[in-house]
C-alpha cells in the first residue's frame, strides 16, 4: 500500500505540486519571520553585549518609575564630578563618563534636510577615545573626534548619503544646526546596519554643550581591578552615589537594556507570525478541498484496492501518507523560501522606512523544527477527514460506472454544527472585545479563536448559500457569455460543497483585507475629526516624524518669523499624576484658546487666566478615574524627579481618539521648572488671512536651523497622517496577499480536477458544436463565479468583524466608515483572481481531443 500511495502521488505530480504550494507559502512566512526576528535579536544583543563587554559596573541616573503607552521617563544625568570620586576607589581599574542622547541629534542630508529615522533613535554620543575599553564603537575609517568642530558618524548613514572622511556634515542638536568636519566613520562592533537609526560621535565637552549636559554625564562605565568581582565593585561604589544615581553590574545593565528591546522584537515576531498562521489556515482549506476531490475521483481505484484485500486502515493510511509526503516536501521548499522571504520582509520594512538593525543571518534549530512540524501537521490534519471518507468506499463500487462517495453519517447535521460554531465564535469575539477585566493574552486568544471558528462555521454553512449566490453573481456572465455562462453557473451548482470550500479559501483572505480596510478607514475619519475638533491654528510645527517632541528653540524661532500673528508652543513629557503615569503638557493660557478648542465640562476660556503657578486643567475622564474635582489638590512628579502640588482649576473633554494635550495641562513656565531639557510637542501658529505657500515660506526659513522641526498647514498635517495610515495598510495588504495567492492555487487545483473529472462531458460538448473559445469561456466563467461567491461571503464578513471591533473601541469614539472604492476594488480583485485561476484549466479543456475524451473512463 505504501508503494501504491507513492506511485499514485508520482502519477499526479502537477496536482501534488499545486497542493504543496498552499503549504509552501505558509511555511515560508513562518520560517522567514523567525529568521528575520532572530537576526534582529542577534543584532541588538551584539550591540548591548559589546557596549558593556569591558564594563564591570555601570552608573546612571535613577529614573522615576514612570511609563505610559510604551514610553518611559527620560533617565536623568549624574554629576560629572562623580567620575573623579569613582576613580579614587581602591577597587577601580578604570572609569569613563559618556554623554548619550537618543532623539535630539539629527544628521542632515547633502540637500539640507534632516534624515528621518522613522521613530528609530538618532543617537548623539560624547565618548572619551582614550578609554578604548569602554567604547562599543569600531572605526571603519578615519579617527575619533579631537576638537569641537569634528564628528564621527555611522557607516550606514555615510553610505546612504555619500559622506566621506574629510567632508563637511551639518548636524542639528538641542542647539541650532552646526557644521562639522567628518573625521571618521564607525559602526557598532559587528553590526553592519542600524536600520533607520543614526549616530554622531562628538568629543565629550562638545556633546555636553550641544545636548545640554554641561557638568553632567549620562553614564559612567567602570572596570574593576584584577581580583575584584563585579558585585564587590558595585558594593564599593554605592556609598558614594548621590540619591539621584544608581549602579548595576555591566551584565545586569546589558540584560536590562536587552529586555526592553526584546519586547519590541517579540511584538514584530508575533505580528508577522499571525499572517503566517492565516496563510496556513487558508492552505488547510485548499488541501482539504483537493484531497476530498481526489478521493472522490479515485472512488473506483480505491474500491478496487478494497476488492483485492486492502483494509479500511490501509486505505486511510495510504491517503494520509500522501499528505505526509506533500507536507514534508512543502516544508523543505517552504523553509528554503523562508530564508529568502526574510530578506523580502526586511526590504518591505525598508520601503516603509521601518528598517531595523541586522547582522549575519540567523537560522536557529527552533526555526527548522517549527517549519517542518507545522508544515507536516497542518497538511496531515487537513487530509484527515478525506482519509476517513476514503475508508467508507465499498468494494462493490469498483464495478459501478460513475460511482460517487457515500454521504457521511453526520453530513446531514453540518448546518447545525456550523450554527453552533458560529454562535461559539460570536461569544468568543464578544468576550474578547467587550470584557473589561481580561488579560491581553486571554483577549488575543479569544479573538483569534473566535475569528477562526467564525471562518470555519461560515465555510461549513456556505454550501447552502451557493445556489442563491450563484443565481446573483452568475447573471452577468450568463448575459455576456450566453450558453457558456449558463453552463458555468450550472457547473458551480453541480457540487455546492466543492464550490463552497473552494470559495472559502478566497473568502478568508478577502474578509481580512476588508476588515483592515474598513477599520483603518474608520480610524482615519476619527483621526481627522479629532484634529479638526481641537485645532483651529493656521499652521502646526511638529517633529519630522510628527510624534516625538522637538527642540523648544524651534518654536521660539517660528514665533519670530515674519508675518506671524500669534504663536504658542505646547510642551509635553511623562509624569506621575496623583500616582498614575500620564502625559503632562505645558501651555500658555493667554494664547492657547486662539489655536485650540477646549470642550469645557467645568470651567471656560476665562478660567485659563486664573491658572497660575499651581493650577492645572484635567481631562475629565482622567479626573473621574482618580476621583478629582475642581478645587482638589494633587501631587505631580516629573520625569526629572521634581515634584509640585497642584490645584484642579477646570475640567475639559478632549476627543478620546487623539487628544493632543496631556491628561494634565499646566503653565508652561511651571513645566519648564519641573523638567530638564523641556521640548515642544507642537507649536501652533496663526497668520493674517488664509494660510498659503507665501505665508509658509518665512516659517520654513525660520526653522531651517532646526532640522527636526517641520511646519505644515492644519490640512497638510491631517493628510500626512492619512498617508501614514495608508502606508500601514499597504504593508497589511502585502502580508495578506499570501492568503489570496494560496486561494488562487486552490482554485486552479479545483478547476483542473473538475476538467479532469468532466473529460467525457467536455468531449461530448465539443462533439455537439462547442468551440474551443466557448470551452475556455465556460471554465473561466465558472472560476469567476466561484471567486465572486468568495467575495460575496468575504466582504460582508470583513465588514461585520470591523463593526464588532469598532463597537469594542466605542470609548475612543472610533467611527465606522465603509470605504466604497476599496471594496469595489476588492470585488474586482476577486474577478481577476478567478480569471487568473482559470487560465491553465481552460487551456487544458480547450485542447482536449474530442475522440479521446469520448472514450475516457
Amino acid at each position: 500500500m505504501i508503494r501504491v500511495a507513492l506511485r499514485g502521488l508520482a502519477g499526479r505530480k502537477f496536482r501534488a505540486a499545486l497542493t504543496a504550494l498552499a503549504i509552501v507559502l505558509g511555511v515560508a512566512m513562518v520560517s522567514g519571520t523567525f529568521v528575520l526576528t532572530d537576526t534582529i535579536d542577534k543584532a541588538f544583543n551584539s550591540i548591548f553585549v559589546e557596549s558593556y563587554a569591558n564594563t564591570d559596573a555601570a552608573i546612571s541616573g535613577k529614573a522615576p518609575d514612570i511609563s505610559f503607552e510604551g514610553d518611559t521617563a527620560e533617565t536623568p544625568p549624574v554629576p560629572a564630578s562623580l567620575l573623579a570620586r569613582v576613580r579614587a576607589l581602591d577597587g577601580v581599574q578604570a572609569a569613563a563618563g559618556s554623554v548619550i542622547d537618543e532623539t535630539a541629534t539629527k544628521i542632515l542630508k547633502p540637500d539640507g534636510k534632516a534624515i528621518n529615522t522613522g521613530g528609530a533613535p538618532s543617537f548623539g554620543f560624547g565618548i572619551d577615545p582614550a578609554q578604548t575599553a569602554f567604547n562599543p564603537l569600531r572605526l571603519v575609517d578615519g579617527t575619533w573626534p579631537a576638537g569641537p568642530d569634528e564628528v564621527v558618524i555611522d557607516a550606514g548613514t555615510a553610505d546612504d548619503q555619500g559622506y566621506d572622511v574629510g567632508e563637511t556634515v551639518r548636524i542639528g542638536t538641542l542647539k541650532p544646526v552646526r557644521s562639522f568636519r567628518l573625521v571618521g566613520i564607525a559602526q557598532y562592533g559587528s553590526v553592519s546596519s542600524l536600520g533607520t537609526a543614526t549616530f554622531a560621535v562628538f568629543t565629550i565637552p562638545t556633546a555636553q554643550e550641544l545636548l545640554e549636559r554641561e557638568g553632567k554625564f549620562d553614564a559612567i562605565s567602570v572596570a574593576a581591578k584584577e581580583g575584584v568581582s563585579a558585585d564587590e565593585l558595585v558594593a564599593d561604589i554605592k556609598p558614594i552615589l548621590p540619591p539621584t544615581a544608581q549602579v548595576r553590574t555591566g551584565v545586569e545593565q546589558a540584560e536590562d537594556d536587552a529586555a526592553e528591546v526584546s519586547e519590541f522584537v517579540s511584538f514584530i515576531r508575533y505580528f508577522l507570525l499571525a499572517f503566517g498562521g492565516v496563510a496556513l489556515f487558508v492552505g488547510a482549506f485548499v488541501i482539504f478541498n483537493t484531497m476530498s476531490i481526489t478521493v472522490a475521483q479515485r472512488t473506483r481505484e480505491l474500491a478496487t484496492l478494497r476488492t483485492i484485500g486492502a483494509s479500511r486502515k490501509q486505505i486511510r493510511r495510504a491517503v494520509l501518507l500522501e499528505a505526509l509526503v506533500i507536507g514534508a516536501v512543502a516544508s523543505v521548499i517552504g523553509f528554503a523560501l523562508g530564508i529568502g522571504l526574510a530578506y523580502g520582509l526586511d526590504w518591505l520594512f525598508g520601503v516603509l522606512n521601518l528598517d531595523l538593525p541586522t547582522t549575519s543571518m540567523v537560522i536557529a534549530t527552533r526555526t527548522v523544527v517549527v517549519a517542518f512540524l507545522i508544515g507536516i501537521v497542518v497538511t496531515v490534519l487537513a487530509a484527515f477527514v478525506p482519509s476517513i471518507r476514503a475508508t467508507r468506499i465499498s468494494p462493490i463500487l469498483a464495478v459501478r460506472e460513475g460511482a460517487e462517495l457515500p454521504r457521511g453519517r453526520f453530513s446531514r447535521f453540518s448546518p447545525y454544527i456550523a450554527g453552533v460554531l458560529i454562535v461559539i465564535a460570536l461569544l468568543l469575539l464578544a468576550r474578547s472585545m467587550f470584557t473589561d477585566e481580561l488579560a491581553i493574552g486571554d483577549r488575543l486568544l479569544s479573538m483569534a479563536g473566535g475569528v477562526l471558528l467564525l471562518f470555519v462555521g461560515v465555510a461549513m454553512i456556505s454550501p447552502k448559500l451557493v445556489r442563491p449566490l450563484a443565481a446573483v453573481v452568475g447573471v452577468p456572465g450568463e448575459k455576456l457569455a450566453g450558453i457558456s455562462g449558463y453552463l458555468a453557473r450550472r457547473n458551480t451548482l453541480r457540487n455546492p460543497g466543492r464550490t463552497a470550500s473552494t470559495a472559502a479559501a478566497l473568502m478568508i483572505g478577502l474578509a481580512l483585507v476588508t476588515f483592515v480596510s474598513v477599520l483603518a478607514n474608520g480610524m482615519k475619519a476619527s483621526n481627522r475629526g479629532a484634529i479638526e475638533d481641537q485645532v483651529k491654528a493656521d499652521f502646526v510645527v511638529t517633529s519630522q516624524d510628527g510624534y516625538i517632541p522637538f527642540v523648544a528653540g524651534a518654536g521660539d524661532a517660528a514665533a519670530g518669523a515674519t508675518g506671524v500673528e500669534l504663536a504658542t508652543s505646547v510642551r509635553s513629557e511623562l509624569g506621575k499624576v496623583a500616582g498614575t503615569d500620564k502625559y503632562v503638557t505645558g501651555i500658555e493660557p493667554d494664547k492657547i484658546t486662539s489655536v485650540y478648542n477646549f470642550d469645557w465640562a467645568e470651567g471656560s476660556d476665562r478660567t485659563l487666566a486664573t491658572l497660575g503657578e499651581d493650577g492645572a486643567i484635567l481631562d475629565k475622564g482622567f479626573a473621574e478615574d482618580e476621583k478629582l474635582a475642581v478645587g482638589d489638590r494633587f501631587e505631580l512628579q516629573s520625569g526629572s524627579g521634581r515634584s509640585a502640588t497642584l490645584t484642579v482649576k477646570a475640567l475639559y473633554e478632549p476627543p478620546p481618539f487623539y487628544p493632543l494635550l496631556g491628561s494634565v495641562s499646566i503653565l508652561k513656565d511651571k513645566f519648564d521648572s519641573l523638567y530638564d531639557r523641556p521640548r515642544n510637542q507642537f507649536t501652533f501658529i496663526n497668520v493674517p488671512g488664509d494660510p498659503d505657500a507665501e505665508s509658509e515660506k518665512p516659517l520654513e526659513a525660520a526653522l531651517a536651523k532646526f532640522p527636526d522641526a517641520k511646519v505644515q498647514t492644519r490640512e497638510s498635517w491631517i493628510r500626512a497622517q492619512d498617508k501614514e495610515f495608508n502606508q500601514f495598510l499597504i504593508m497589511l495588504y502585502v502580508l495578506l496577499a499570501l492568503s489570496v495567492i494560496i486561494s488562487i492555487f486552490g482554485m486552479i487545483n479545483t478547476l483542473a480536477l473538475a476538467v479532469f473529472e468532466r473529460t467525457r462531458e467536455l468531449g461530448m460538448l465539443r462533439a455537439v458544436g462547442m468551440t474551443r473559445w466557448q470551452a475556455r469561456v465556460m471554465i473561466g466563467s465558472e472560476s469567476v463565479i466561484t471567486a465572486l461567491i468568495g467575495a460575496a461571503l468575504g466582504l460582508p464578513l470583513g465588514m461585520f468583524l470591523a463593526a464588532m471591533v469598532t463597537r469594542a473601541l466605542d470609548q475612543y469614539e472610533v467611527r465606522y466608515a465603509i470605504p466604497l472604492v476599496p471594496l469595489l476594488l476588492f470585488a474586482l480583485v476577486a474577478v481577476l483572481v478567478g480569471l487568473v485561476a482559470a487560465i491553465m484549466p481552460a487551456q487544458r479543456a480547450a485542447r482536449l481531443n474530442v475522440l479521446q475524451a469520448l472514450q475516457y473512463e
